[in-house]
């Protein structure tokens, strides 16, 4: 199958599909005639549970480390993200019956202790991380956590003073521009490197740039304007990837 295909059975978009490649995490054979890449079946069903995985709120090097391990077994990893949204599921349900029950304090039918007020729903764990553990050992997901934090936050503030030096200097041109997106897309894979956003949310999160002051004013450091070509570049990229 090739990437157009894959992209538009899956939804996922070409460039993303290029993105798995060019970190390891999908890669398929390339045609040694016309440089074509194509999907066998079974990058098709590794696709699957890339996206499982993503769907549960795992990072991209921590599905690759599990991906990757020799102790992987696909019918267990199905069975594990089944256990994982079926627990999800009675969270939820117990954070439901927690609201309501808040909703007839507010409305004084009931008065609530302290106590009560978190009873039955633990905050505290993360289900997915706990089941990974389980499943394929501390190491990987361990290995994991190690490279998300191994940039740092000198590192980290560098990267982020790059993108905006970079996007500064196209400012001036369209938002959906080829270079605008290019850049754009750099700056959706790096925050999604340390933290999870969904192209939903990075528009929302330009839409700060412009509404908050405090970021307007940090990101227009780098260029006056920079903020607002920001979020509207975040908004064409969004509309390019939505679902």
């Amino acid at each position: 199958m090739k990437i157009k295909e894959l992209a538009e059975l899956s939804g996922v978009s070409v460039r993303t599909l290029h993105h798995y490649d060019a970190i390891g995490l999908l890669t398929p054979e390339t045609d040694a005639v016309n440089g074509y890449r194509n999907y066998s079946d079974e990058d098709i069903s590794r696709l699957q549970q890339i996206l499982f995985f993503r769907q549960l709120n795992f990072k991209l090097r921590q599905i690759k480390d599990i991906l990757d391990s020799p102790h992987y077994i696909k019918r267990e990893a199905l069975q594990m993200q089944k256990d994982i949204i079926l627990k999800e599921q009675a969270r939820l349900e117990s954070i439901v019956k927690l609201i309501d029950k808040t909703i007839k304090e507010e409305r004084g039918e009931i008065t609530m202790t302290n106590e009560e007020k978190f009873e039955g729903v633990d905050f505290s764990q993360n289900l997915y991380e706990d089941e990974a553990r389980e499943k394929w050992g501390s190491q990987s997901v361990d290995e994991s956590k190690k490279n998300l934090k191994k940039m740092g936050a000198k590192d980290a503030e560098q990267k982020f003073n790059s993108i905006y030096t970079e996007l500064s200097k196209v400012r001036h041109m369209k938002a959906d521009s080829k270079e605008a997106q290019a850049l754009i897309h750099e700056w959706y894979e790096f925050l999604n490197e340390i933290g999870e956003y969904t192209p939903e949310m990075f528009k929302g999160l330009g839409d700060m740039y412009t509404k908050d002051e405090r970021f307007k004013q940090n990101i227009d450091k780098f260029g006056e304007g920079l903020a607002d070509f920001m979020q509207q570049a975040m908004t064409v990229y969004y509309e390019n990837h939505k679902k």
